[in-house]
């Protein structure tokens, strides 16, 4: 589809997915950008690629239907794309791989009491975190090709955790949960346990994303509240004040609040590397795209709304995820309760 010259900045459809039988609740880049990843509640996961090189149509490429038993929550690729984790309601994670030249599955993490709501790599590609209903985050440790030892189970949520999260440089593991709160987590040497270093509480209800910027300085978070937070790490001795003088760890702070935009719960958010645009994903069946002023405060930021998905191309039920794409700066996909997979590009406005 050709791109459309623009004045104002939008979100342009470019393609469709459609396969999934019933609601699609999530997907995931494969970090070469060419394979597109989408799961849902019809226990599949569709693996989409390119027909006639990059810039061609999306197709399935694989449909990989024997891994659970119920709906697939979410799916995340390892660092080196070699490994495709899935999280699902069956209270599995399953691995899987092309070593033999088709996708199988040939892990199994057990241990969760009940749903498992997301999973995530490690950047070094040796740990990966889950985290269920059962109110519990599990760090796993990648020990030998296929084996996948539990490292930890952390218990620091009172409630349904509903999204794990690493940041992009340092072995901090962050999660977000039905209990208001978003807690951050570090594998401490001196007694090899994973502790809590970290509780963001400014949401007043339920927490159901996160994610870092590329510099892992900063992380957004959005809720059912209908707000979408920004928060930015101040290190020990910072000049400006924030925490104690004889504090060891960073501390967080909210320093947006972007309330009023959205009319329904933000179920995700996406913040892209490249561009630094942040999307969400909502309830009202929208995608949105925030992108910070130029002339910005650092510790007091504000981001304007400048594209939405809206109108006759958008999604008619719950959009569920948004991922962008990690090569092709403004390429994102959303996925929704409708059952589609969207591709969307953002149009820079033009002065």
């Amino acid at each position: 589809m050709a791109l459309e010259h623009c004045k104002q900045p939008k979100l342009q459809l470019v393609q469709v997915l459609s396969g999934h039988r019933g609601r699609v609740w999530n997907v995931s880049w494969h970090p070469g950008g060419n394979i597109l990843a989408s799961c849902g509640e019809d226990k599949t996961i569709r693996l989409w690629g390119t027909e006639g090189g990059p810039e061609g149509k999306w197709v399935v490429k694989t449909s990989l239907t024997d891994g659970h038993e119920r709906t697939i929550r979410e799916v995340a690729w390892s660092p080196c794309g070699n490994y495709l984790a899935s999280a699902s309601f069956d209270a599995t994670t399953a691995i899987w791989d092309k070593k033999s030249g088709t996708w199988e599955c040939n892990a199994t993490l057990e241990g969760h009491e009940n749903e498992i709501k997301s999973v995530s790599w490690a950047k070094s590609g040796q740990l990966l975190a889950t985290c269920s209903r059962d109110k519990t985050v599990w760090v796993w440790e990648i020990a030998e090709e296929d084996e996948y030892e539990c490292a930890a189970v952390v218990n620091a949520h009172v409630q349904d955790v509903k999204k794990v999260v690493w940041h992009p440089t340092d072995e901090i593991l962050v999660s977000a949960s039905y209990d208001n709160s978003i807690k951050m987590f570090r594998n401490d040497p001196a007694d090899d346990d994973w502790s809590c270093i970290a509780t963001l509480t400014s949401h007043t209800s339920t927490v159901w994303s996160i994610a870092f910027d590329r510099t892992g300085t900063r992380l957004a978070s959005v809720s059912d509240d209908g707000t979408l937070k920004i928060w930015r790490v101040y290190l020990p001795g910072n000049g400006e004040g924030i925490g104690l003088p004889d504090d060891i760890d960073p501390r967080w702070k909210c320093v947006c609040t972007i309330v009023g935009l959205h009319s329904r719960s933000i179920y995700d958010v996406a913040w892209c590397h490249q561009t630094d645009l942040i999307a969400t994903a909502c309830g009202d069946d929208v995608v949105r795209i925030f992108q910070e002023c130029p002339d910005s405060d650092p510790h007091q930021p504000s981001f304007n709304l400048v594209a939405s998905s809206s109108g006759v191309n958008g999604h008619h039920q719950d959009v569920n995820a948004v991922a962008w794409h990690p090569t092709i700066p403004g390429l994102l996909a959303s996925a929704s309760d409708d059952g589609d997979v969207k591709l969307w590009k953002f149009l820079e406005g033009e002065l």
